[in-house]
C-alpha cells in the first residue's frame, strides 16, 4: 500500500528535498537551563510535536496518511518494523520470513509467521495468532473501507497450526509481502485486536477507531478532534517502558503557525518540514535541524481519464513547460532533485538511465499544436470548443505550495494553458472514496501532494490498473498494460536482482507517459528542541525507534 501520505501522507503538498548525505545543524544561542540542565520551556519526558496537518482518523486500515503513520508506529501492532537502514526487523513476529530461512516456501506461495509469546495489547488482553488471522480477514472483507487490498487478494487460505503460528497460502509469489502484510512502513494496515472488533459487521464506524488499542511503546490517551492527540507510555509493552512518558501530537494545519510555535517553544518537534522553511529554522536558537535523503517525492498528478489530459502529448507538453529547477530554487531554497522517475536515488531499485525532460517551451508548444490545441484571442488554447483550462486542487494552509502554484500558473500560461485553483481542508483530501475523499474521487484535473516511495521499490500502488480507486490509490487513473505486466512480474520475484529489469520497465514507461510530473525527490527535514535526544528517524518509518528518545 501507498504512503501518502505514504500516505504522506506527511506535511502535504510539495515539501522539497535533496539527495545530500545526512546532515544535522543546530543554531547557537545561549539560553537559561532549567531542572536537569533542560531549557526552562522543556517539559521533562513529554514530547510535543506537529506536522503542519491534521489527522483524518486513527485506524490505519481506514486512513493512510504519513502523519498517521507516525502515530501508528508508536501505538499500533506490527509483525515487522524497520531499523535505521530501512531493513525489516521482527516486532510481533519472532523472525522475518525469507526463502533462505525457510519462512517462505521455495515456490514462494507459502509464508509462515512465528509470533512472540507473552505479548499483551495496551488494554492488558493477551495477543496471539487469532488476532493476526482476524486482522487479515478484516482487510479481505469487502464491507470494510480499506484504502487498498493490493497483495492481500493473493491470499487463498490462512492456517493457524497453533496460537503462535500463522501460515499464509498465496495464489502466486508476492515480493512485496513486506511491508504489505502488517509491516510498519508504507502506511500499511496494522494487526487489530479481535477481542474488541470481532462482533462487528465491519470496522468502518467502530468506536475503536476514535481511540484504538494497539501494541507499541505508547497507547492512545485522547483524541481531541481539531486540537490534539495524546499518547502515554504503554505499561504492557513487551520491550519495556520508553523513556518518554507522554507524546502529544498538536493539530496545527498552517505551516507558519507551526514555525511560530517552535519559536515560542509550544512544540518540540516539527516532522517533517517543508523545504521553504529550512533557512528560517536553521536560524532559530536552541533548535536543531536534521536533514537526510528521503523516499518521498513531490508530484503533480494528472487525471489521465479526463478528455483534456487523456492525450499523453498534452501531459508531456505540461512537463516541458514546467521549470522545475526554478520551483526548487524559488520555493525550496535549492533542496530537491529533478528527475522523471518517482524512485529515490537512495532506493536500490532506482534506474539511473532514465533521461530527465528539460524545461523547453518550444517543444511544449509544438506538442500542443500537434495535438490540435489552438490558441484563442485570449491566449488560452482550445480544441473542439473546449478551453485548455485545468482545475488544480490543493490543501488549505500551505502558503509555500500556493507560491509554487502561482509559478506553475506563469509557466503554463506561456503555452496557453490556464488553471483554476481550488483549496480543501487536508482532512478531506485523503479520506476514503466512499466518504467523499477528494484525491480518490478524481473530480480534478491536477492535484499536488507527496507520496512516499515503497521501501521495496514496488510501484503497483501508484500505477497498476487494478489500483484505480476504489481498488487502490492510483488516483491518476493511469492504466498501461505493459506497466501492469512488468509490475506483476516484479511482484513474483523475491530476489532483488532478478526483479530489477521489471522495475526499470515500469520507470521507463512512467517517464515517457507522464501520468504525473515528478517535481522533485525529497529530503526529510526535522526541526526540534535541542533538548530532544535519541531521535534517529529512518526513511521508511521515521517513528519506529522511539524507545530511547527522550527530552
Amino acid at each position: 500500500m501507498k504512503r501518502p501520505l505514504a500516505a504522506t501522507l506527511i506535511a502535504l503538498l510539495l515539501a522539497g528535498c535533496a539527495p545530500a548525505g545526512t546532515s544535522q545543524s543546530s543554531s547557537s544561542g545561549a539560553a537559561a537551563t532549567g531542572a536537569g540542565g533542560r531549557h526552562p520551556w522543556t517539559i521533562p519526558h513529554e514530547l510535543r510535536y506537529a506536522t503542519a496537518g491534521d489527522v483524518a482518523g486513527l485506524n490505519p486500515h481506514l486512513v493512510q496518511q504519513t502523519l498517521l503513520q507516525y502515530l501508528s508506529s508508536l501505538t499500533m501492532a506490527w509483525l515487522v518494523k524497520y531499523d535505521h537502514e530501512n531493513h525489516p526487523i521482527p516486532e510481533l513476529a519472532t523472525i522475518v520470513p525469507t526463502q533462505q530461512n525457510g519462512g517462505i516456501s521455495k515456490d514462494g506461495k507459502t509464508i509462515v509467521w512465528h509470533l512472540r509469546h507473552g505479548v499483551r495489547w495496551s488494554d492488558g488482553v493477551p495477543f496471539d495468532a487469532d488476532d493476526v488471522v482476524f486482522s487479515t480477514q478484516v482487510v479481505l472483507n469487502p464491507a470494510n473501507d480499506e484504502v487498498g487490498r493490493d497483495g492481500w487478494d493473493l491470499i487463498t487460505k490462512i492456517d493457524e497450526p497453533d496460537k503462535y503460528t500463522v501460515v499464509y497460502h498465496l495464489r502466486k509469489p508476492y515480493s512485496a509481502y513486506l511491508p504489505t502484510f502488517f509491516g510498519s512502513a508504507d502506511a500499511n494496515p496494522c494487526v487489530l485486536p479481535k477481542h474488541l472488533l470481532a462482533n462487528l459487521p465491519n470496522i468502518n464506524s467502530a468506536p475503536y477507531n476514535a481511540l484504538p488499542v494497539g501494541i507499541g511503546p505508547f497507547k492512545y490517551a485522547s483524541w481531541k478532534r481539531g486540537d490534539s492527540v495524546e499518547l502515554v507510555a504503554n505499561p504492557y509493552y513487551f520491550r519495556g517502558q520508553p523513556k518518554l512518558q507522554k507524546v502529544t501530537f498538536k493539530v496545527i494545519p498552517d505551516r507558519n503557525t507551526v514555525l511560530t510555535q517552535l519559536q515560542t517553544h509550544e512544540i518540540d518537534l516539527w516532522a517533517s518540514v517543508s523545504a521553504a522553511y529550512y533557512p528560517r529554522l536553521r536560524a532559530l536558537p536552541d533548535v536543531q535541524v536534521l536533514r537526510q535523503p528521503s523516499f518521498y517525492f513531490n508530484h503533480l498528478d494528472f487525471q489521465n481519464q479526463h478528455a483534456v489530459l487523456s492525450d499523453p502529448r498534452v501531459r508531456q507538453a505540461l512537463r516541458f513547460a514546467l521549470d522545475r529547477h526554478q520551483l526548487i530554487d524559488t520555493v525550496r531554497h535549492g533542496i530537491g532533485i529533478v528527475q522523471d522517475t518517482p524512485v529515490s536515488p537512495k532506493n536500490p531499485t532506482f534506474d539511473p538511465h532514465i533521461p530527465t525532460a528539460p524545461f523547453d517551451l518550444a517543444r511544449a508548444n509544438a506538442l500542443l499544436d500537434q495535438a490540435g490545441w489552438k490558441r484563442g484571442p485570449d491566449g488560452i488554447r482550445a480544441k473542439a470548443g473546449r478551453k485548455l483550462s485545468l482545475d488544480f486542487v490543493t490543501a488549505s494552509g500551505t502558503p509555500d505550495t500556493d507560491v509554487q502554484i502561482e509559478l506553475i500558473r506563469v509557466n503554463w500560461s506561456k503555452i496557453g494553458v490556464a488553471i483554476n485553483v481550488r483549496h480543501y481542508p487536508q482532512t478531506m483530501l485523503f479520506i476514503p472514496l466512499a466518504q467523499g475523499g477528494i484525491v480518490y474521487g478524481g473530480k480534478w484535473d491536477v492535484i499536488a501532494f507527496q507520496w512516499g516511495g515503497s521501501v521495496t521499490g514496488d510501484l503497483q500502488f501508484i500505477f497498476a490498473c487494478a489500483a484505480i480507486p476504489p481498488g487502490g490509490q492510483n488516483d491518476e487513473r493511469y492504466c498501461n498494460p505493459q506497466v501492469d505486466a512488468a509490475i506483476a512480474r516484479f511482484q513474483e520475484l523475491y530476489d532483488p536482482k532478478a526483479r530489477q529489469p521489471y522495475s526499470d520497465i515500469v520507470q521507463q514507461h512512467v517517464a515517457a507517459d507522464v501520468p504525473e510530473i515528478i517535481l522533485s525527490i525529497n529530503e526529510d527535514i526535522y526541526a526540534y528542541n535541542s533538548d530532544l535526544k535519541g531521535f534517529h528517524p529512518n526513511q521508511a518509518s521515521p517513528f519506529d525507534d522511539f524507545m530511547n528518545v527522550d527530552i
